[in-house]
């Protein structure tokens, strides 16, 4: 897929460039806490101040309106830029009008405005009024049609940013894999992602399915699931079930009132919530990647998020050491390969979580097509 890249624009020397950057990054106790995706959002930053350009930076924070200052202070320390505290305004506009070459203007976050989630056109010719030239390099939001993501396009010279290019590169690799190949999806939300595991039933050699995900399986089989996480789909995944390129758990973790236990998947009771994979499912996984030449992994193994880390990161440590290309993405199965330490073991990992599973489902993403457009 060819998309105009802003490295390939002769003289960015002077234009004011409205940048469109993933800044929405885990923050606890006013602290942030991983820093991913504001390390890969920095190259692109610094090439354009490199080139001269006068970079007015905007993202957004969670789904809460809180203040992109942390991420102002977390910038201030690597590289000289002004906070505008606001989105749109007389302090913006100033700011804007008084930059030099090279400086950086960050905006308040998108959300705290709710017609950036509208996709208000009025609110996306206000922001592109700021610049010259859009740059999107904020992959990980190319699947919402926000104002920021596929309004501004429609007024300005539109291009994609250094991660930008990377994302789609890889991920366009990945529905082309090498042989054998193997997936491991996990998470919620089956109804969502049950035409993404057939597409991937059709390009990798095997697709072990996890999390919650796996519990659609097991009901299918007949099995109890207890108290775990399901949503009634009303979809029908005999088909899915019976496929031999397809792998389930063989044990699973399970809590209930007296505690923690592992079973086999026909062993869960009624109290039980499947909490997680078992230690015979990871061993197995241990010892498969080693056969494979390619493996794309989304979303942990059990449920992360509440403390069940242990299989995850003993997949990810695994992976890690494993001579296969490894592609990876989705927030937990990032966080486990950050809390390891592991980040540059693995050939690439994405900035995006639902971004990453749209583009291989469909090819393309809503901020794509704008920047066509």
């Amino acid at each position: 897929m060819e998309l105009k890249d802003i490295r390939k624009v002769e003289n960015l020397k002077g234009k004011r460039v409205l940048l469109r950057s993933d800044l929405n990054v885990p923050i606890k106790d006013d602290k942030i806490i991983n820093d991913f995706r504001l390390i890969k959002a920095l190259e692109t930053i610094n090439f354009l101040r490199e080139s001269g350009a006068k970079v007015v930076l905007m993202g957004h924070r969670g789904r809460d309106k809180k203040s992109l200052s942390l991420v102002y202070e977390y910038f201030k320390e690597r590289i000289s830029l002004a906070f505008a505290g606001e989105v749109l305004g007389e302090k913006t506009t100033s700011l804007v009008e008084s930059m030099n070459d090279g400086d950086v203007v960050i905006l308040e976050n998108l959300r705290t405005d709710n017609r950036e989630i509208e996709n208000d056109n009025d609110f996306a010719k206000e922001l592109a009024s700021l610049a010259d030239v859009y740059v999107n390099d904020a992959f990980s939001v190319s699947h919402r049609e926000h104002a920021s993501v596929v309004g501004v396009p429609k007024y300005l010279p539109s291009y994609t940013g250094i991660l930008f290019q990377e994302e789609v590169k890889e991920l366009s690799e990945a529905l082309n894999p090498l042989s054998p190949s193997l997936c491991i999806l996990g998470g919620a939300k089956f109804e969502t992602k049950e035409p993404l595991v057939k597409k991937l039933l059709n390009v990798y050699s095997n697709v072990f399915v996890s999390g919650a995900l796996a519990h659609h399986f097991f009901k299918s089989k007949g099995f109890n699931i207890g108290v775990s996480l399901s949503s009634d789909t009303g979809v029908d995944i005999e088909e899915l079930v019976n496929n031999k390129k397809i792998m389930i758990p063989i044990d699973v973790v399970v809590a209930n009132k007296d505690g923690m236990f592992v079973k086999k998947p026909n062993e869960v009771s009624n109290e039980d919530n499947i909490a997680d994979s078992g230690p015979e499912t990871v061993k197995k996984l241990k010892e498969i990647v080693k056969d494979f030449k390619f493996v794309l992994w989304n979303g942990p193994l059990g449920e992360y998020e509440k403390g069940f880390t242990n299989p995850t990161e003993e997949l990810a440590l695994a992976l890690s050491e494993s001579s296969a290309k490894t592609l990876i993405g989705g927030g937990d199965t990032v966080a486990a390969i950050e809390h390891l330490g592991l980040d540059d073991k693995f050939d690439f990992i994405s900035t995006g979580g639902g971004a990453m599973l749209k583009f291989l489902l469909n090819g393309t993403l809503v901020g794509i097509e704008a920047l066509k457009d």
